[in-house]
């Protein structure tokens, strides 16, 4: 019944939408944007589509955290589930802060874009132009926003115990593997570590490359890191800061922060699938590539001022947006700052993704149906990532490409 009931709801909005499909869900009239209105019919259907898939996806998979899905700068549904502090029973709720894992690149990537775009960073310039000592040669400030640097991830090449996995056989004569303790040295130095301590790190170390500059898109955080102490050395400020009083401030994102060593007071656990909070390890006030927390409603707020060209010009997110890698078969890209599944004959989506200790987080954006999926969750729970199936409500097109973490 609830199958028959979802294809019933998608038909509907499939009629609806192909009246509306003339043309964009927004008018521009010099600075001035908007948005075209939703009847009253169409957000009941979209939010009742929406509700069925949130439900199929999250409804018994032990969801705790916040969702909220918005068209045409309407908020059509939003949701609050579980705990902010498990121990006190104190309930999550739309204020409730939670860490975004690598959505906080979107913060970075779009800060740095910001300063491209006021004369004050070169994307094309090399990044010991910004960070004196930096020892790796060709490595320019765009390698470093589309993960094309060949750079090596801070967190493995920090850890002071490495292990590798090898082949044994068990007692019935199976072969298995295992991971085996090689490595334990002394940590780089006590307490937690900071930005600072990466570029340290690799000027005194110099860890080996995972593969030569612009030859190969490579996921890494180091790359998130740098752009932070980058974007620091510029403005002189803080990135917590700098971030606090040019996006989150302006934006009344009024949850909004990045976590570091100065506010160490504003931690907010994460948990694992057994509700056991995670506690504050060395890499946790690393920011750039993680740290900011945030919340549902804050997200949209971004969202709506990127989508508004309120914090970048449009032609600066059209090069964001762009893909920067060659497209591999399952279609998943990165521009700047944004993961990009870019399929033939579809529109692109922009998105991105985040896993960090028990936080897994989605915010996914239909930049040409003025749409937004942002689901933050802060209980371990891979079924999260399932949430970009939502799009689905809006495009009339059912969808099962999985993102990337």
């Amino acid at each position: 019944m609830v199958v028959r009931s979802f294809l019933l709801l998608q038909i509907l909005l499939l009629t609806a939408s192909c009246g509306s499909s003339q043309g964009p869900n927004f008018t521009l009239s010099g600075n001035n944007y908007t948005y075209n209105k939703i009847s009253t019919g169409e957000k009941e259907q979209y939010a009742e589509a929406i509700k069925t898939k949130y439900q199929s996806i999250l409804g018994n998979k032990n969801f705790s955290g916040q969702i909220l899905v918005a068209k045409n700068g309407e908020i059509i549904f939003e949701d609050y589930k579980g705990y902010a502090n498990y121990k006190t029973k104190d309930s999550l709720v739309a204020a409730t802060p939670i860490h975004l894992a690598s959505v906080s690149k979107t913060f970075t990537g779009m800060a740095a874009l910001q300063l491209w775009e006021k004369d004050q960073l070169d994307l094309k310039a090399s990044v010991d132009q910004y960070l004196p000592g930096f020892p790796y040669k060709n490595v320019n400030i765009e390698m470093l926003l589309s993960h094309r640097s060949g750079l090596p991830d801070y967190a493995y090449f920090l850890e002071t115990k490495q292990y590798k996995s090898v082949r044994y056989k068990t007692k019935r004569g199976r072969w298995a593997k295992k991971l085996v303790l090689v490595k334990n040295s002394a940590p780089f130095r006590p307490g937690l570590y900071t930005n600072q301590d990466v570029l340290d790190f690799m000027i005194q170390r110099k860890p080996a490359i995972a593969a030569n500059p612009d030859r190969v898109f490579r996921y890494c955080n180091t790359n998130y890191v740098l752009l932070a102490l980058i974007i620091e050395k510029i403005t002189g400020q803080d990135f917590p800061t700098y971030l606090q009083e040019t996006i989150f401030k302006p934006l009344n994102m009024e949850h909004s922060f990045v976590m570091s060593q100065q506010n160490m007071d504003k931690y907010l656990p994460s948990y694992n699938a057994q509700m056991v909070p995670y506690q504050v390890e060395k890499y946790d006030m690393i920011y750039g590539d993680k740290n900011v927390y945030s919340t549902a409603r804050d997200l949209y707020l971004w969202d709506k001022a990127l989508t508004e060209g309120r914090f970048l010009q449009p032609t600066t997110l059209e090069m964001a947006y762009e893909p920067k890698s060659p497209t591999n078969k399952y279609w998943h890209n990165y521009g700047l700052g944004w993961r990009v599944l870019a399929k033939p004959n579809e529109e692109k989506l922009i998105y991105h993704n985040g896993w960090w200790h028990g936080n897994n987080t989605v915010f996914t954006r239909l930049v040409g149906q003025t749409a937004t999926i942002i689901i933050l969750g802060n209980r371990y729970n891979r079924a999260i990532y399932k949430g970009k199936e939502i799009a689905a409500v809006f495009t009339g097109k059912e969808d099962t490409t999985s993102l990337v973490e």
